[in-house]
């Protein structure tokens, strides 16, 4: 027997992030921290001299992971994240920097805190499989 919520679609992280705008605002955090904090000095060193290209490329393809609009893909097909991250070298320090960097945004946007543990489980997966050097 199917109950009422069976029918009733779930939002999408994008959705409880707060859609575009929030969304943005979460990116442009993190690469601002990125860009200030010394503790993200390794993964801003992997990133070039201006980070607009990256903050647009981010946002693109967080849009389409989080279940929004598939910006990325519409602009560049399919993301192909680890083959396009192999030219760097991704190891377990890079890793958890991002990881921290995103945090700290996160947690400087407020966001609720049960969505932000469910985000971190799933940029722990994709962080972790980007890793492509020992340690």
């Amino acid at each position: 027997m199917r109950s009422m919520s069976d029918d009733i679609e779930q939002p999408s992280a994008f959705e409880l992030v707060g859609g575009a705008e929030k969304l943005r605002e979460l990116v442009d955090r993190f690469y601002d921290l990125m860009d200030l904090e010394v503790e993200f000095a390794g993964i801003r060193a992997l990133h070039p001299p201006s980070l607009d290209s990256s903050r647009d490329k981010l946002y693109w393809f967080l849009s389409g992971w989080m279940g929004g609009p598939s910006l990325y893909i519409e602009r560049f097909g399919h993301p192909r994240l680890r083959a396009r991250h192999l030219p760097f070298t991704i190891a377990s320090s890079e890793r958890d920097q991002w990881l921290r960097c995103m945090a700290l945004a996160m947690q400087d946007m407020q966001m609720d805190e049960i969505l932000q543990e469910r985000l971190m489980q799933a940029f722990y997966q994709t962080a972790d499989w980007m890793r492509n050097t020992p340690g």
